[in-house]
């Protein structure tokens, strides 16, 4: 059984699940159509995701840089391993993907580190949208390229570079 509630923002907000290990899942919308749990496997708990909700309107608010949630990640070891890189690209700054797979010691994985970016479960708390294309592009981002904007603004990262 997931545990699921919501972040409201004035742009849109987050769903955000945990199983018993900890967040599993968030989906980023704009507007006021939020996604829409699986009702009869998932349970609204407000109390449970309480930390995870303080934490992710504190980010969206500019007050907090690194989370501090448990995680319950189901992919690929490949696709666990971009994960755990992404999280070590600090609050601010940007990397592309082939600075992804250098880092991870693979420089002919650039394609698979996109791939593993998209297929990220918990983006901000895992922040997929720090990863930009070495072009000079956003590169994409699988909750749209608006909301991969807002969170690099939210982070003081300067969109000129990358085009509107």
């Amino acid at each position: 059984m997931l545990l699921y509630d919501h972040v409201c923002t004035d742009w849109g907000g987050a769903l955000v699940a945990m199983d018993e290990k900890g967040v599993k899942l968030v989906k980023l919308y704009e507007g006021t159509k939020a996604p829409v749990p699986i009702f009869n496997v998932w349970r609204k708990s407000p109390s449970d995701l309480k930390e995870a909700t303080d934490q992710l309107k504190a980010y969206f608010a500019g007050e907090l840089r690194v989370f501090d949630l448990p995680l319950s990640l189901d992919g690929t070891p490949f696709q666990i391993q971009v994960w755990n890189a992404l999280q070590t690209i600090p609050y601010g700054e940007t990397r592309s993907y082939m600075e992804m797979a250098l880092s991870m010691g693979n420089d002919k994985a650039c394609r698979a580190v996109g791939g593993a970016n998209g297929r990220n479960p918990i983006p901000v708390i895992i922040p997929c949208h720090r990863v930009v294309g070495s072009n000079g592009s956003l590169g994409g981002y699988s909750c749209g390229l608006g909301l991969k904007r807002r969170l690099l603004a939210i982070e003081g990262v300067s969109l000129d570079s990358f085009g509107r």
